[in-house]
């Protein structure tokens, strides 16, 4: 198979960059993901990260300037002008311990919420563009439109169809917005330094202005889907309340202003599993399962709250 020039001149910049910091380098190098989207290798403590090949420079640049302008909530590039390679924006930035897919007891749920919540008190930077969290859930449901015919189509479509234009990125984000995340999980927590380190949110790709409540409403979809158990719903929840966190009301009832966003996370996760079910022929997991059903009952009780139209 040939090399991916790419992939191979990515891994040789990550060294080089790793050399010139620690000339005692001890040389671990691995490739972490190689998708459409991103392709991320590290070399010891330096992680080269290839963006998508649509990434607007324009727009990039400020992200990464306010990544290095917040070390205490975001991991800060190693610089913050990117590098053009074989077509794609390159960035450089430290090695992070991410949080262990086999410990989940050990999820660092209240850190996730109290650093999101410093992220939306942050005033938001001038020249910062939309947060893109409704543009990656429309590209999921047109992704879904062009895998085909499948017996889940129908209830994502009609779920999707219940959201206001504004979560299906066809018109601007209501309110004057503030400093989100756009595509948080737990996937984009790392602790630097390693191991042992404070924890700080990865990945600027999507950061931008628009709705906090975006920030919390994967977490809040999967508890409403029954994916995650309540306590650690409300693990996060409450640290994001204690910090001050502006998306929700500080005591009381947080689905209102939870449902919208809340159910635009569960069509997305819904269009993506099913189109990578139909990518594969295979039936739908448990997991993915769950997520239709949940779009189900959304598009058969529009007017009801997510957390009634997933329990």
């Amino acid at each position: 198979m040939t090399p991916d020039p790419l992939l191979a001149e990515l891994t040789r910049r990550a060294a080089a960059r790793a050399h010139a910091a620690a000339p005692a380098c001890p040389c671990g190098a691995a490739t972490l993901a190689d998708r459409p989207d991103a392709t991320v290798v590290r070399h010891a403590d330096t992680v080269a990260k290839a963006h998508a090949t649509d990434t607007d420079p324009a727009a990039l640049a400020p992200r990464l300037a306010a990544a290095a302008a917040l070390p205490d909530v975001l991991l800060p590039p190693l610089a913050t002008a990117p590098t053009l390679l074989h077509g794609r924006l390159v960035t450089f930035w430290p090695y992070g311990a991410p949080v262990d897919p086999d410990d989940p007891d050990a999820a660092p749920w209240e850190e996730a919420g109290a650093l999101l919540a410093a992220l939306h008190r942050t005033p938001v930077p001038a020249g910062l563009p939309a947060m893109r969290g409704p543009a990656k859930a429309a590209r999921a449901v047109a992704l879904l439109h062009a895998a085909g015919a499948h017996p889940a189509l129908a209830p994502v479509l009609a779920a999707w169809r219940t959201l206001p234009a504004w979560a299906r990125a066809e018109a601007p984000m209501p309110g004057p917005g503030a400093l989100c995340h756009g595509d948080l999980h737990l996937g984009q927590l790392v602790r630097h330094p390693v191991p042992d380190g404070p924890w700080r949110l990865i990945d600027v790709d999507d950061l931008g202005v628009g709705d906090p409540a975006w920030d919390l409403a994967r977490p809040a979809a999967w508890y409403a889907c029954g994916l995650l158990p309540p306590d650690e719903w409300t693990r996060f929840l409450a640290a994001y309340r204690a910090a001050a966190g502006p998306a929700v009301p500080d005591a009381g009832d947080p689905w209102p202003r939870l449902d919208v966003p809340a159910r635009a996370l569960t069509v997305q996760s819904a269009a993506r599993a099913v189109t990578k079910a139909a990518a594969a022929g295979r039936p739908l997991d448990e997991v993915e399962q769950c997520l239709v059903d949940a779009c189900v009952r959304m598009g058969s009780l529009p007017s009801q709250v997510a957390a009634d139209f997933a329990k």
